[in-house]
């Protein structure tokens, strides 16, 4: 069965997966941050950033943050290296 096919199921019947649609990456209205983060070419750094923000609360708490700002600082850097304000 393909992926969009089990997001289908999953998403009409209100359910998780721990593959196709992990608890703590359904937000109420059934958004996921992969979906959001592609619907918006939005690159892999701001993916992560995005994913580890949605996710925090509901499962590694303090930690996803950290990883969040790491990838921040990565964006950080490489804005500053090419002159950005």
């Amino acid at each position: 069965m393909d992926r969009e096919k089990i997001l289908a199921e999953a998403f009409l019947a209100d359910e998780y997966d721990e593959i196709a649609r992990p608890e703590h990456y359904v937000a109420a209205g059934g958004i996921e941050p992969f979906d959001f983060i592609n619907s918006n070419g939005l690159g892999y750094a701001v993916g992560n950033i995005i994913k580890y923000v949605f996710r925090y609360s509901r499962k590694n708490g303090v930690v996803d943050l950290e990883k969040a700002r790491w990838y921040i600082d990565r964006l950080i850097e490489q804005a500053t290296a090419r002159g950005e304000e």
